[in-house]
């Protein structure tokens, strides 16, 4: 069976981004916030995945084969490829974007020759009263060891007298960029030529030879050896404290930097020739979000939320779904009736019980404060907190303690499993509400993923979901569901058995067919289903955002959507024979999601929902815009057709005729 390799196709994923940072229709600050995002997008990659591909072939051969060795490296060294091929892109496109923004009078200096002498004087006193508070020569000796944090950056000074020091640049302190108006030209100067242009004040006694940039990535990846024995949050603290003295994943240094001193670091750090990358005269350019320029004409246009007149102008929500459920679609449609149905589920009086699950929260997290309201009106609050999410676990940690203090029941991760399911239940005297969702319970992530949400009273869902949700409560075991589709209780079996179905009408000479879109698509069971069926003549389409392990062909074709707002939406269409089925859920066709993970899928039932999701879907197929066809070789390919088809504006335009 021929499989992608899941890291190289992440990669093209991420290159992906970077088109839409070289696309000249989208507007100049989000062309810039592009190149931010696929910064951000390599930073992680390396620290986790490049990171636990280097463990692997680190392990000692005599415990594991040898062709996993032999394996790990030939991916690393076609990672590396990859990644050098891109950067050349991306180094091109940075400076583009950067030549138009002068063009317009929003400079970036990106050399310190490029600052202006009139902004000196206020660089001076910038520096001397904040920046030099926070700088910490380090002095590189034979005798004494070097550590950096990771991701931080910092500036390597070599001096006449041959000493060298490591500077820290200290943006977890200051902004990274500097902004000053002269006339009706705004320049934007990077922190790090801040430092640069005043080394004379921190070495007075000696002359500066060279300045230049570097950065060390390090294994993120928590590292629990045993989930089922202990404290489980007490390890996950350990660890996130500890994520700092993980082993190096990559060393960025600039390409001008002495190869003298790149061997002196390489010793330092204990670094291998992988680890060595060579960048550019800046690192953590995800940084550049932080230039936000108002100028209405370098950003994407204002998108209006289609409104919802029946829950808007109802009193309450709860009313509202007792005449009928309600699917919404975000961020085209308000998560402002997502919020109310918390809000006001702490506030009725006939509410007795809430429970959610919670995977990655919002600082500010208003469904929380609602939560801790409801607790101190009497209500019993019941939160599942999901502490293994990845860069989220502080924040989720935070929350729990702070909803505990308020009488909250708060129940951690399961040993070996995360809960990434997106649901909720409020339970009144006699009756139960529910909702169902694709993407987190989380108001700021709303406003730039795109995700559906369900809102039900319909029993058959909300028993099944009070099932799941004593299982996570109290490690009861559920009866088999009949309706939700849930991974660890048959999600796998429910389908493949639906995938069969499609098989045996197409044998049968019947239309077949299946839509699948998720963010990632790895699982090899599902994969050969899906290879199966479009052998068997079912008509297969498949929308998959980012990892993709299966190769199309020319009747099995995968569309990656990549735009405005990020795909987050997980969608499972099946014809059943004219009997549509639609399944939404949070769950990707991944080995994670599927073996090690709680997922809940839910289904769609009334025609009025199941015919949005077809158009939104029909959409996202035909995108000829921001969509393009990945070929044999994983390559992103643009469609060779007229530029008529946006998904996610012609979404907003049919929801708006819809309901608006």
């Amino acid at each position: 069976m021929k499989l992608f390799d899941r890291d190289l196709s992440w990669l093209s994923f991420n290159y992906r981004v970077l088109m839409e940072a070289m696309d000249e229709r989208v507007p100049l600050l989000e062309r810039l916030r592009f190149i931010a995002i696929y910064s951000s997008n390599l930073d992680e990659f390396f620290r986790v995945r490049v990171a636990n591909i280097r463990n692997i072939k680190q392990i000692d051969k005599k415990k594991i084969n040898k062709k996993i060795d032999f394996d790990a490296k030939a991916l690393l060294d076609n990672i590396h490829q990859e990644v050098k091929k891109q950067l050349n892109q991306y180094g091109e496109a940075l400076k583009g974007i950067i030549h138009q923004l002068g063009e317009r009078n929003h400079v970036i200096c990106m050399d310190t020759s490029e600052i202006p002498e009139e902004l000196k004087p206020d660089l001076l006193h910038f520096f001397k009263t904040k920046v030099s508070a926070f700088i910490r020569p380090i002095k590189i000796t034979k005798e004494d060891p070097l550590f950096l944090d990771n991701q931080a950056i910092y500036l390597t000074v070599e001096l006449k007298n041959s000493d060298v020091y490591v500077l820290n640049i200290p943006t977890a302190h200051l902004s990274r960029f500097s902004s000053h108006s002269i006339g009706d030209k705004t320049y934007y100067i990077f922190l790090d030529d801040i430092i640069r242009i005043h080394l004379d004040i921190l070495f007075p006694q000696e002359k500066v030879i060279s300045s230049h940039a570097i950065k060390l990535n390090k294994d993120s990846d928590l590292q629990i050896d045993d989930e089922f024995e202990g404290n489980l949050v007490k390890k996950i603290e350990k660890q996130i404290q500890k994520r700092n003295l993980g082993t190096p994943s990559r060393f960025l240094f600039d390409s001008e930097m002495s190869p003298a001193l790149i061997d002196v670091l390489a010793v330092k750090l204990e670094l291998q020739a992988e680890d060595m990358i060579t960048g550019g005269r800046y690192h953590n350019l995800n940084d550049l979000f932080q230039i936000d320029i108002k100028e209405p004409a370098l950003v994407y246009k204002k998108s209006e939320v289609v409104p919802v007149p029946e829950l808007m102008e109802s009193r309450s929500i709860f009313k509202s779904i007792e005449e009928r459920d309600r699917l919404l679609h975000f961020p085209y449609q308000s998560y402002d009736h997502v919020l109310q149905f918390f809000n006001e589920a702490a506030i009725d009086p006939d509410v007795v019980e809430i429970n959610v699950t919670f995977y990655r929260m919002a600082k500010n997290s208003i469904i929380a404060e609602a939560l801790i309201s409801a607790a101190k009106n009497g209500k019993k609050v019941s939160v599942f907190m999901e502490v293994k999410a990845r860069f989220d676990e502080k924040n989720n940690l935070e929350w729990a303690r702070k909803m505990r203090a308020a009488g909250i029941k708060i129940i951690y991760s399961l040993p070996g499993l995360k809960v990434h399911a997106k649901v909720a239940l409020v339970k009144k005297k006699d009756r139960m509400y529910g909702f169902f969702g694709t993407g987190n319970l989380n108001e700021k992530t709303s406003e730039i993923y795109c995700d559906h949400g369900l809102l039900s009273k319909n029993p058959d869902l909300t028993k099944e979901l009070s099932e799941v949700f004593q299982h996570l409560l109290t490690r009861y075991t559920p009866p088999p569901f009949n309706h939700l589709i849930v991974s660890q209780f048959g999600a796998i079996e429910a389908f493949i058995a639906k995938i069969d179905r499609e098989i045996q009408l197409a044998e049968e000479g019947k239309e077949a067919r299946i839509i699948v879109k998720v963010n990632n698509l790895q699982e090899t069971t599902l994969i050969k289903k899906l290879y199966e069926a479009d052998k068997k003549g079912v008509d297969v389409k498949l929308i998959v955002r980012s990892i993709c392990c299966l190769v199309p062909n020319k009747t099995l074709k995968v569309k990656r959507i990549v735009d405005r707002y990020l795909e987050h939406g997980r969608v499972f269409y099946f014809h059943n024979d004219g009997q549509q089925e639609i399944y939404l859920g949070s769950a990707d066709w991944m080995n994670r999601n599927l073996h090690r993970r709680i997922e809940v899928c839910f289904p769609i039932l009334e025609d009025r929902m199941k015919q949005d999701i077809l158009t939104i879907l029909k959409y996202q197929w035909k995108d000829d815009i921001k969509g393009v066809w990945l070929s044999k070789k994983i390559e992103n390919q643009r469609p060779q057709v007229e530029k008529e088809i946006r998904a996610q504006m012609d979404t907003f335009k049919y929801l708006r005729d819809q309901y608006g």
